[in-house]
């Protein structure tokens, strides 16, 4: 009894051994920063592991990163090894934060780091360096939004203008943007800024360089305070620093700087109560107003068009037309609604209409009577009110309707009877019978009475059979790990296509994959990834050299990625090439 007592307590601390050898840890710069300061947080492990997932990192922007670094080396005939993921953060917020858990496969198990407390405080002061790239970066380039009026009324127009302004002691690379704003209480239209070019500009009173971004109309659809969220960008760029190359030139360094515009306030004010038609339907600008018939002189069963038509500048998409009124003698069908608008920094501008189809039935003259339509003119501050004239449609030939005619030639209904139907009216027409089969069919002892009875008991081989043949594919370890890494190849290489346009996202992805589609197709860990030895075994394979040169390229741009911009283009690229060559390899590698 002892002695099992005794291999009890050695398997146990065999095991505790064994689980404390393996080390993941994540290591922060700082727990407690300025909302306006940057954080780095590392994660470390001794031993080399598979699919690393970071966390989301939420309420945090990332900067920059993933950085990747190995360290390799031999102290006294032992081994040292520490691989190391590193990202840097800057904060969306003040408040107390937790980075949550990020997980790695190592030797087919699971580890995850400890959760990191982040306090992130008010502002703070930025020491002066002149040789800081951050400092240089923070006085040299700036993201201003203009905005055309901060206290306009319901439904009226405003612009928001984008620029980025750079000095001219600067080069700016490429910029992604990380937060956009979304208008929730806007309805909001882009206008196209492709083509713009840099400009010369001011800012605060010194030369810059400037380029238009973004070019958005709003019309504001609550009253009140209403906040305009920042548009913030992730730029790459170069600063000077007090170097020189042996030529004379001033030495650039590359950095990273995170800028918003701000949120803007806008005060939307109602529109006046004193004067508002009982008819107003939230039209506000300046506009005209027109109803015109396409004919009105026409036989009985031929159609017409009456248009009722709104142009000019304003809320144009915004509001419903009047409707017209109609003698019942004319059949009136649903109106077919047109929109002829164009949006420009000035706002909505063209016209609307509503068409409708008219197909009199009778003989006789018909009037269209005059109706309005009532909008807030913003230059005046107050209601207009404008109205067309009355149309007389003119039936030249056709059935007559004295009783119809002369009532409704008068605009009314005076002494028309209402038809009274009859209740059983349409008594004769049966919509169900009250027929009964001859013949009735029974289900006992049929075809599939006896398919419905014997299929459980034929059913009993074949869940046997596919049972064992789970059992054995999941005996077959080997092969479940080959499996699971083709699977997350491919699912890698989906990640890599949805986070197209977002440089360390996509690369991440597609690196992912690349080394999970290795480890299904030539049976290899990732410890053991060297160009040389990937050629070697592809070649054993038989793959193409020039299809085993594209998949080399394809790892080296991952690797470069991480240190050089990329633009949308090459992405793309690289996915296409990326997904071309392993079908390439899938067709060749025997």
């Amino acid at each position: 009894m002892k002695i099992i007592k005794h291999i009890f307590l050695l398997l146990v601390l065999t095991t505790s051994l064994a689980s404390a050898q393996v080390e993941f840890n994540a290591k922060v710069s700082k727990q407690k920063l300025g909302v306006n300061e940057r954080l780095r947080i590392d994660f470390e492990m001794n031993q080399d592991g598979d699919n690393f997932n970071p966390p989301d990192f939420a309420n945090f922007t990332v900067v920059g990163g993933p950085n990747q670094s190995v360290s390799n080396s031999w102290i006294n005939g032992k081994r040292t090894f520490k691989k190391t993921y590193s990202y840097f953060l800057a904060p969306k917020k003040r408040g107390n934060f937790t980075i949550q858990q990020a997980t790695i496969v190592i030797d087919g198990v699971i580890y995850k780091t400890t959760p990191v407390t982040i306090e992130v405080t008010a502002a703070v002061d930025i020491p002066k360096d002149p040789n800081d790239p951050q400092y240089l970066a923070s006085e040299n380039i700036h993201l201003v939004a203009e905005v055309s009026k901060t206290d306009p009324y319901l439904n009226e127009a405003i612009t928001v203008v984008y620029k980025l302004y750079v000095s001219p002691k600067i080069a700016v690379d490429n910029w992604n943007e990380i937060d956009t704003p979304r208008y929730n209480d806007f309805w909001s239209q882009n206008i196209d800024t492709q083509g713009q070019k840099v400009q010369n500009g001011k800012y605060n009173g010194e030369d810059y360089r400037f380029l238009v971004l973004r070019k958005t109309v709003l019309y504001p659809q609550k009253t009140g305070k209403l906040d305009l969220e920042p548009l913030t960008l992730d730029i790459a760029l170069r600063v000077p620093t007090n170097r020189r190359d042996i030529f004379g030139s001033v030495l650039m360094q590359r950095t990273n700087r995170t800028v918003s515009a701000g949120n803007k306030t806008i005060n939307v004010k109602p529109l006046p109560e004193t004067g508002k038609p009982l008819d107003f339907t939230g039209a506000v600008g300046d506009f005209n107003f027109n109803v015109s018939a396409s004919k009105t002189e026409l036989d009985a069963t031929e159609s017409l068009q009456v248009k009722v038509e709104v142009g000019g500048n304003g809320n144009l998409k915004l509001f419903k037309l009047p409707k017209i009124s109609l003698p019942s003698s004319l059949e009136v069908y649903e109106p077919e609604h047109k929109e002829n608008v164009r949006t420009n920094l000035s706002g909505m501008q063209g016209s609307i209409s509503d068409s409708y189809t008219v197909v009199p039935q009778y003989k006789g003259k018909y009037p269209i009577p005059s109706i309005s339509f009532s909008y807030f003119d913003l230059k005046t501050e107050s209601y207009k009110r404008l109205s067309s004239d009355e149309i007389i449609i003119n039936v030249l030939s056709g059935p007559s309707n004295n009783a119809t005619n002369n009532n409704e030639a008068l605009g009314g209904n005076i002494g028309k009877q209402a038809v009274v139907l009859n209740s059983d009216q349409f008594a004769f027409i049966k919509t169900q019978t009250d027929f009964h089969p001859i013949e009735s069919s029974y289900f006992f002892k049929t075809k599939l009475f006896w398919s419905l009875l014997l299929a459980p008991f034929l059913a009993i081989p074949l869940a046997i059979v596919v049972r064992r043949k789970k059992a054995s594919r999941d005996a077959d370890v080997f092969g479940n790990k080959i499996r699971k890494a083709d699977k997350l190849a491919r699912k890698y290489l989906s990640n890599a296509k949805k986070a197209l346009g977002k440089k360390e996202e996509f690369y991440i992805a597609l690196e992912k994959a690349l080394h999970n589609y290795l480890k299904a197709k030539l049976h290899i860990e990732t410890s053991d990834f060297s160009k040389d030895k990937i050629e070697d075994l592809l070649r054993q394979k038989q793959v193409e050299d020039e299809v085993i040169s594209d998949f080399i390229s394809i790892i080296e741009s991952c690797d470069l990625a991480r240190y050089t911009p990329i633009d949308s283009v090459t992405m793309q690229e690289d996915y296409e090439k990326a997904a071309k060559t392993i079908s390439l390899i899938d067709k060749q590698a025997r």
